[in-house]
């Protein structure tokens, strides 16, 4: 496993990846323009839950392009992007279950998110964040989960409908998963720690 932090951190790789995630971001949030149109302004920061997780990493691929860390956006990025990465998957699977078949854009989403979830993990070792930051992406994630499911401003999957109350209670968890997970891979005593060159 450790020979693929040379990978990670080379300048090269790391254009790559963050060409390939502003233009995902740019997708996301062209996916989410129709219900953003719709969306009462208060809630409009809210709403595109997935393209906001991809910024908060390309502001962190762009700080290790400079050879800096960006604490804030360290945590964020870990935590949204492993939350809404996993929560993406789960509810195409939920889609595939209940209808029997997922399209290639369920397709594309699922594995799109996966690959979300999966880049936040890797790049752990690089992170430099604190307590003081992670309790904001806790904040900030919780209080979203509130807005998607106070007020009713998740995702749309009309065929999961009927299931939004669990759905949130499995997505607060989730949630707390992710919190949970910044702890343990970038604050906890001893963790596995690289330096970017």
């Amino acid at each position: 496993m450790n020979r693929i932090y040379p990978l990670l951190a080379h300048r090269s790789f790391l254009w790559i990846l963050l060409v390939i995630n502003i233009a995902g971001t740019a997708y996301g949030y062209v996916w989410y323009g129709w219900q953003l149109k719709e969306t009462p302004p208060i809630f409009l920061l809210f709403v595109p839950d997935s393209p906001t997780a991809s910024l908060f990493f390309v502001f962190v691929l762009a700080a290790f392009l400079l050879k800096k860390n960006w604490p804030l956006m360290e945590s964020l990025a870990i935590v949204t992007l492993f939350k809404y990465g996993i929560w993406a998957v789960v509810m195409n699977s939920l889609v595939f279950i209940i209808q029997g078949e997922l399209d290639w854009i369920g397709l594309m989403l699922a594995l799109s998110h996966f690959a979300m979830a999966v880049q936040a993990l890797l790049y752990a070792p690089f992170y430099r964040f604190k307590w003081v930051h992670l309790l904001v992406a806790a904040i900030w994630t919780l209080h979203n989960d509130v807005i998607d499911y106070v007020f009713f401003m998740l995702p749309r999957y009309h065929m999961l409908n009927e299931f939004t109350p669990k759905i949130g209670y499995f997505t607060f968890w989730l949630s707390v998963l992710s919190i949970a997970i910044g702890y343990y891979f970038v604050i906890r005593p001893k963790r596995f720690q690289l330096e970017l060159k």
